[in-house]
C-alpha cells in the first residue's frame, strides 16, 4: 500500500536506456539478470523528510516492443512506465495480483487525468 507520508517537493530524473543497460542495472541493484520496463530508485537522504530525490530508468526497447503487443504507441508505453515508476516511489507495490490490480487502476487514473490516450 502507498505511503501516507507524501513528500511534497524534490526532483525525479528520468533516463531512457536500452534493454542491455536496464538489465545491467536490474542485476546490479536488484540481483535479477533480466531486462524490465522500468526501474525506480529513491535516492533521498534518510534525514531529509520533506523532499524526494529519485531516478526512474525506462527501457525504450521494451516500450517499442510492448507497443506492438498492446496496440499502443511507444510514447504511451513510456508514459505508463514513468507513472509506474512514480507509483513505486510513492509506496505502491506489484508483488501479487491484488497489488498489481491496485497499481494498474491508479496508473489508469493518472493517465486519464493527464489526458494521455492509449491509442496508437
Amino acid at each position: 500500500m502507498p505511503s501516507q507520508d507524501i513528500k511534497r517537493s524534490g526532483e525525479i530524473t528520468v533516463c531512457f536506456v536500452n534493454d542491455n543497460k536496464i538489465r545491467e542495472l536490474n542485476l546490479k541493484y536488484h540481483h535479477r539478470n533480466a531486462s524490465t520496463d522500468v526501474l525506480a530508485f529513491d535516492i533521498s537522504a534518510p534525514q531529509i523528510k520533506r523532499g524526494m530525490f529519485a531516478d526512474i530508468v525506462v527501457s525504450t526497447e521494451t516500450a517499442v516492443r510492448n507497443a506492438g503487443v498492446y496496440n499502443t504507441s511507444p510514447l504511451f508505453e513510456a508514459y505508463l512506465y514513468v507513472i509506474h515508476g512514480v507509483l513505486h516511489l510513492l509506496g505502491y507495490r506489484d508483488g501479487n495480483k491484488k497489488e498489481r490490480e491496485s497499481m494498474q487502476a491508479r496508473a489508469e487514473q493518472v493517465l486519464t487525468r493527464l489526458k494521455i490516450k492509449r491509442e496508437r
